[in-house]
């Protein structure tokens, strides 16, 4: 029988030859070395700021970045606003993004063109990529190198969003395909999942889980029956819809492995957490992040180092936005 020993050792070899896989897209660690030299600190510096006003910051870029690699590729278009609300951020999928973390990208964004030699230099698709991983890094997860050198989208469209983010009832099946399409694996899409350790979700995400789930059972039976009652008493029925919930309750302002832990005990938030335990591969990857947090880590940043380079726009490509809320 395999031992989580080896199947640790398993996740971390596909971790390392992740890194020794040359990225066909162009990007590089250190593209502004020449051209705008302390872009990473400024941007940290701009994403502290931002953090210390809100906490809300570090899930709203997250949420922000996967968002937009998703959809065209990490290329900012889901920053882009619309005169006649036909972007992007104007899909239904997108509407729930938070203002924070539009606002953490668009600050650091005039922190580093207020540097002179900075300015108009660095693409806002990479201060969102920095910004990502400074958020991660502040609310106590892994700090990682950043692949840079994304040019910004010039399309946006409500449109292109349809069918391409992942929904709250999506079963593993759904998860695996989509994240699949992205050039994400299974394990890739149980280590992203772990974002939600600092994640916050409306009741009316999972409120059928909890009072309507099927004709045979009124509560989800994969619920734990007490977090159930708890999650009841949290989202009454008719509950304000601005009310959100996290999906860590023990730790929810820390990137940790605890996530994983809820899993196990029957506390996801959502459907499609709770379809990370549907099958006996995906379980043994959750038992092993939940009793492994640094093999949770190195594994997380190798998924999102992936997620970073999907459908990227590089070279002459695209451009680089002076206002990242609209085309050149």
């Amino acid at each position: 029988m395999e031992t989580l020993s080896s199947h640790n050792h398993i996740i971390l070899a596909f971790t390392i030859l992740l890194f020794l896989t040359p990225s066909f897209a162009q990007l590089r660690l250190n593209f502004y070395h020449d051209s705008c030299p302390n872009v990473e600190s400024i941007v940290h510096n701009a994403v502290k700021e931002k953090l210390q006003e809100t906490f809300v910051t570090a899930p709203g870029t997250l949420r922000l970045f996967f968002h937009d690699c998703f959809v065209q590729g990490c290329d900012a278009s889901v920053i882009l606003a619309s005169a006649d609300n036909n972007a992007e951020k104007d899909s239904p999928d997108d509407l729930s993004l938070a203002g924070d973390g539009f606002d953490t990208v668009i600050r650091a964004k005039a922190a580093v063109d207020s540097v002179p030699g900075c300015k108009n230099k660095v693409s806002c698709a990479d201060i969102l990529a920095l910004a990502t991983r400074d958020v991660i890094a502040l609310s106590g997860g892994p700090n990682y190198a950043v692949e840079l050198g994304r040019r910004d989208g010039r399309i946006s469209t409500k449109a292109s969003v349809q069918n391409h983010l992942p929904l709250a009832d999506f079963n593993l099946n759904q998860l695996t395909s989509m994240f699949a399409s992205n050039g994400l694996d299974l394990v890739d899409l149980i280590a992203l999942s772990g974002a939600h350790t600092i994640g916050f979700a409306h009741c009316s995400q999972f409120s059928n889980r909890i009072y309507n789930y099927n004709s045979a059972n009124k509560i989800d039976p994969t619920l734990n029956p007490e977090y159930a009652k708890q999650l009841q008493q949290e989202c009454p029925k008719n509950v304000d819809p601005t009310i959100v919930l996290p999906f860590d309750p023990i730790t929810p302002r820390i990137f940790d492995n605890l996530y994983f832990k809820d899993l196990k005990q029957g506390k996801a938030l959502l459907t499609s957490d709770q379809a990370l335990m549907t099958t006996k591969k995906s379980r043994k990857v959750v038992n092993a992040f939940a009793s492994n947090s640094t093999l949770f880590n190195h594994v997380f940043v190798a998924a999102i180092t992936k997620l970073g380079r999907v459908g990227v726009k590089t070279g002459n490509q695209g451009e680089i936005r002076r206002d990242c809320r609209f085309v050149n």
